[in-house]
């Protein structure tokens, strides 16, 4: 294996849900391994009322699938039973999990109605936002968000909402801000710690990055992007031992999510563990055949490991998927081929 050179650099990382960080600065091994992207959760505005015992108690039960809320608002509408503010959180709720499957059109139709039988209702203006936010439109949910405000100031998931909306337009002090309101008014409320540990990630505040997210596993033990958000923090760190560790747990809680696995393989091969990255990016490339990086991280570990053929197959499917990855034809040209 050649020293010398700084493998870093050919480990790169495609964002798919945040915005694209910088490779980690580490010497000698990594010049060449896609890094995993740093992720965070998203934020969800969840329905304030109780479950019932009623075959449509799914509309205001807070743990129900988003299909069985669906059903069970459109059975409380559809029976005309309910009126003013009951009538109103159905269409609200409806709206949630309709936002939630990103069937925005419909959500909207169903909150502006939520809005139009009982203006008052904070949860109605704070999912409008949501829909806003999900089309792009931040000015229009921001001003959501500071009406389910002032409809209702201890609404948690409307200072979590309007943080996140703050986050997008990189006023991350104010974020952090609305964020630790949100958790003020629901200590139990897992999103607001995660994404005040992204706001805080971005800030590189490490520190409190690490306490936030290790309060967001806390509260949901089995919340995969915790653990990877946790661990993308330590490998930010040069922590790559905890940083393993937490992608481990992630593989725990999701065996069948290719997260996990890319995220340790490409600890292990930045600790020079080629057949434990490879094994990793097996498994990472079985769940998300279509991941350009997995391929070309693969294939340097088998370039590193003498297994020319193998590496030179998987640089070929890593250019197949995304032909824009530069160090990928390095590493082709390095073994001989014309990329």
């Amino acid at each position: 294996m050649r020293r010398g050179w700084n493998r870093v650099e050919h480990l790169t990382a495609v964002a798919k849900f945040q915005p694209k960080e910088a490779a980690i600065s580490m010497s000698m091994r990594t010049s060449f391994i896609v890094a995993a992207a740093f992720v965070a959760a998203l934020p969800l505005a969840t329905p304030q009322a109780a479950a019932q015992d009623t075959p449509t108690s799914a509309c205001k039960a807070p743990d129900a699938t988003h299909e069985a809320r669906i059903a069970g608002c459109t059975a409380l509408i559809d029976a005309k039973t309910e009126t003013g503010r009951s009538l109103a959180v159905a269409y609200c709720n409806r709206g949630f999990a309709l936002t939630e499957k990103l069937e925005l059109d419909q959500a909207l139709a169903d909150l502006e109605q939520a809005i139009k039988i009982d203006p008052k209702l904070g949860c109605s203006f704070s999912n409008r936002g949501r829909v806003f936010a999900l089309k792009g439109d931040l000015e229009r949910a921001i001003a959501d968000y500071n009406q389910a405000i002032k409809l209702e100031p201890t609404l948690s998931a409307a200072y979590n909402n309007r943080g996140d909306a703050l986050i997008k337009r990189n006023k991350l002090d104010e974020a952090i801000a609305d964020f630790t309101t949100a958790i003020k008014h629901d200590p139990k409320n897992a999103h607001a710690y995660g994404r005040r540990g992204w706001a805080y990630q971005r800030r590189r505040d490490f520190n409190h990055a690490i306490a936030d997210y290790s309060k967001t596993i806390e509260l949901q033990p089995n919340d995969l992007l915790g653990y990877i958000n946790r661990g993308n923090i330590y490998r930010a760190m040069n922590n790559l031992d905890r940083a393993a560790a937490d992608y481990g747990e992630a593989i725990r809680v999701a065996p069948t999510d290719p997260r996990g696995w890319r995220n340790r393989g490409m600890v292990r091969l930045m600790k020079y563990d080629n057949a434990g990255g490879i094994a990793d990016y097996d498994k990472a490339i079985e769940y998300d055949p279509k991941d350009a990086d997995s391929w070309n991280n693969r294939g340097l570990a088998k370039k590193d490991s003498g297994d020319k053929a193998g590496a030179i197959a998987d640089l070929k499917k890593a250019l197949e998927i995304n032909p824009k990855l530069p160090t990928t034809r390095q590493l082709l040209k390095e073994l001989g081929v014309n990329p």
